[in-house]
């Protein structure tokens, strides 16, 4: 019996179970401890992300970059991945977008997670004696405006809770780093002061990522990447597949194809579920009017109260 048909070929009633089981299995494991790769070191936001979305049981597993995120659940080295997509003050994180380009992964949930960036130092260090400041590129930038009025020198690594550990184990008490509360509990560190982002409403959301997407919940997002011919009219026309069947659009951005200079893929999400007949009908639609086109997923949307870390 044939449900429905999508642009990855037949849904039957059979596959629909399975994903039925799979979602199932999902909610259960997460009193299980399911391992979850994360970029970072314990203490990063990302982790912060993992412990939200699957329990107080659940055993990341630091990576020290997106990449290795990605590679670790392909490779079925690690049960799923967390990885930031965006930020409410600085934007995207392209790198993850690029990499949805080079593996075969689909997003199965997202997680909304408040950003509470702390100054965190040795325990015999003071603010007056911090000269130079270690942290993530984007977590310096949401921190811009307290950081010029203290005057340090900025210094970007690979991760917020790798700098608190990294100047503990080279006991810097001239240096400071930008990490969440529970990095400096973790590592037994100072904090100098809080509340520093130059936004209060900082939040970040992280896709969840697994072999496969989630099953139906009738309050579902969908992520997917396309480009268009370079020709006048490709993207309105591209567009119009949803707006004619009232599907709300919650994203759309651009970002180079670097196969050939100023062409772009486009990256939307919008709300419901690729399995639903109208959204079935608008992605049939959009791969007549597309070059390329790849859903990233379905996935339940993320709760509208943020987690706070």
């Amino acid at each position: 019996m044939t449900i429905a048909k999508d642009i990855f070929g037949v849904l039957s009633l059979n596959n629909l179970q399975s994903c039925w089981m799979i979602c199932m299995k999902t909610v259960h494991s997460k009193t299980d401890g399911v391992t979850v790769a994360f970029q970072g070191e314990r203490g990063a936001y990302s982790e912060s992300a993992v412990y939200s979305f699957f329990g107080p049981s659940a055993e990341p597993k630091p990576c020290k970059t997106f990449r290795e995120v990605f590679r670790e659940v392909e490779a079925r080295e690690a049960d799923y991945g967390v990885v930031p997509i965006e930020n409410s003050i600085e934007g995207s994180v392209n790198q993850v977008y690029d990499l949805f380009l080079e593996h075969d992964l689909k997003v199965c949930g997202e997680i909304i997670l408040k950003i509470e960036h702390c100054l965190i130092a040795n325990p015999g260090s003071t603010l007056d004696s911090i000269k130079v400041i270690y942290s993530h590129p984007q977590a310096l930038a949401q921190c811009r405006n307290f950081l010029e009025n203290l005057g340090c020198e900025m210094i970007s690594t690979y991760d917020t809770a790798g700098s608190v550990k990294m100047i503990k184990e080279k006991r810097l008490l001239d240096a400071g780093a930008i990490a969440s509360e529970r990095s400096a509990q973790i590592y037994k560190m100072k904090i100098l002061a809080k509340g520093i982002s130059d936004n209060p409403n900082n939040y970040t959301r992280f896709f969840i990522l697994h072999e496969r997407d989630s099953p139906r919940t009738g309050e579902d997002k969908t992520s997917i990447i396309f480009s268009t011919k370079h020709i006048p009219g490709a993207l309105y026309q591209a567009l119009e597949e949803f707006a004619a069947r009232k599907i709300n659009l919650t994203k759309i951005e651009s970002r180079p194809t670097k196969q050939r200079p100023w062409e772009y893929n486009f990256y939307l999400d919008f709300e419901g579920h690729r399995s639903e007949p109208r959204c079935i009908e608008a992605l049939e639609g959009l791969k007549k009017k597309t070059t390329f086109l790849r859903i990233l997923g379905s996935y339940p949307k993320a709760k509208s109260t943020p987690t706070s870390t």
